[in-house]
């Protein structure tokens, strides 16, 4: 007879967003919940993420909302003094570690690491072959909807001929002798780590050869910060910007002049808004290389070659290549968060999937109908071109009406560092905050107007 696992809820995946929504929801309601995950133990992909990526925004506001991750610190010294502490995948992995211990010890959460959901209540060991199954009537929670692929483990999106050198970048930091020439391959956050990586280790930027198929925008992470008054500052900066602009190339650059947005190259105008947070010392480092090609993606990779969709590139013949072209951000189509099927865990707010998630496990703890929490907590999806981030920006700013509209959902995202629009309790004004506030009274109502154009969205009355 197949063992029974006694759990109200089976959250598929331990990454991220699975653990948040288990927090909060075990937080705010008397159930059980098991927790599997195809991997040795929770914390997602930073289990087999590369050994030097730090979190790219601010450590406050990752995680779950019980419980902080690193200490709110701000840095006092090195190149982002002032700004909130990042954690390192170090740091990740332990607190994840620290988070598992304090559920379990709850007595209301069972971690089944090293499993495999099979569908339909079946859960198999990979390790040890062995069968479970959830009891009838165990909603399912899908936290691996948007789960990203990661270099590691994704095969690089390109032919690799025999003799070629083509490694993840998670090799960079288990070389035992200097190529002559390092190939990095990628337009996001990966690539860009991987580059100030090596500049940091002195490799010179003439021996750096960088495929880049599209420029991307990033957001200044000085301005994506867990201060009121810097972040109300700069959704009014995004209102007023948009209000103004005549096209999206305008908006982009308005939000540039404004400090919002950072590209690398500005002689060049970006093509992707995925938008994850540059430190301007990265980008001094980032501009030193100048060999950048923008011939399309990579065909074949050959020993001294790199063939692309519109030309080839020669490399040294011992040219390292390094695969940062793992696709990262999912673009699945947006769902019903709560379905007949199964609970599809998305982001809510723009760019924050962590407080999306763990915004779901509150209202799934304090709301009854499904068709009520579908209301309060639409979905949002992630950008990847200029219109789909002015569409996610319109669609983020309707969830946090319909969410914060609620006393009681009010009252909860403001006590948690994950939502980086919270206002604490006893939070002091100040004359930045009440600018800010005044200049979205002014210009909220036309910047969404005109986002919404931008994104090809229709207007809600």
């Amino acid at each position: 007879m197949v063992p029974t696992v006694d759990a109200d809820y089976l959250v598929v995946g331990a990454g991220a967003s699975g653990m948040a929504f288990t927090d909060a929801l075990t937080d705010h309601a008397d159930v059980r919940v098991a927790v599997v995950d195809r991997r040795h133990d929770v914390g997602g992909h930073w289990l087999d993420a590369y050994p030097f990526v730090r979190l790219h925004q601010a450590s406050a506001f990752y995680g779950v909302a019980s419980t902080l991750l690193g200490s709110g610190r701000v840095q006092d010294h090195g190149p982002e003094t002032g700004l909130q502490e990042r954690a390192t995948v170090a740091e990740i992995c332990a607190y994840y570690g620290r988070v598992r211990e304090a559920m379990v010890t709850s007595d209301k959460v069972e971690v089944l690491a090293a499993c495999e959901y099979l569908g339909d209540g079946q859960i198999v060991s990979r390790v040890s072959g062995k069968r479970l199954e959830v009891r009838p009537g165990c909603r399912v929670v899908d936290a691996r909807y948007l789960a990203p692929d990661i270099p590691a483990d994704t095969p690089p999106p390109f032919e690799v001929a025999d003799g070629a050198r083509v490694r993840p970048v998670n090799d960079l930091a288990r070389l035992t002798e200097a190529p002559s020439q390092y190939v990095v391959v990628g337009s996001g956050k990966t690539a860009t780590d991987a580059c100030v990586w090596l500049l940091a280790h002195g490799v010179d930027p003439d021996a750096i050869c960088w495929i880049r198929p599209r420029d991307p925008w990033m957001l200044n992470r000085a301005v994506i910060q867990p201060d009121p008054a810097v972040f109300t500052g700069m959704v009014a900066d995004v209102m007023a910007a948009a209000a103004a602009a005549t096209s999206l190339d305008d908006l982009f650059r308005r939000l540039e002049d404004a400090g919002v947005m950072l590209r690398i190259d500005r002689s060049v105008t970006p093509t992707m808004a995925k938008t994850p947070t540059l430190a301007t010392w990265e980008l001094d480092l980032l501009r030193t290389i100048e060999q950048v090609v923008r011939l399309g993606h990579i065909r074949r990779v050959e020993p001294g070659r790199v063939v692309l969709d519109d030309g080839t590139v020669t490399t040294a013949k011992d040219a390292l290549v390094v695969h940062c072209a793992a696709s990262g951000l999912k673009y699945p189509p947006l769902v019903p968060i709560w379905g007949p099927a199964a609970i599809t865990l998305q982001p809510i707010r723009v760019g924050f999937p962590c407080f999306g998630a763990a915004l779901a496990g509150y209202v799934e703890a304090t709301r009854t109908a499904d068709g009520e929490k579908n209301r309060l907590c639409p979905p949002t999806p992630y950008a990847n071109t200029l219109t789909d981030w002015a569409a996610m920006n319109v669609l983020g700013r309707r969830s946090s009406l319909a969410f914060g509209a609620e006393p009681d959902i009010k009252e909860w995202a403001n006590s948690t560092a994950l939502n980086p629009a919270r206002i604490p309790p006893g939070y002091p004004s100040s004359a930045a905050l009440d600018d800010a506030h005044e200049r979205l009274r002014t210009y909220g109502a036309p910047g969404v107007a005109r986002l919404e154009q931008l994104g090809g969205l229709a207007a809600v009355a």
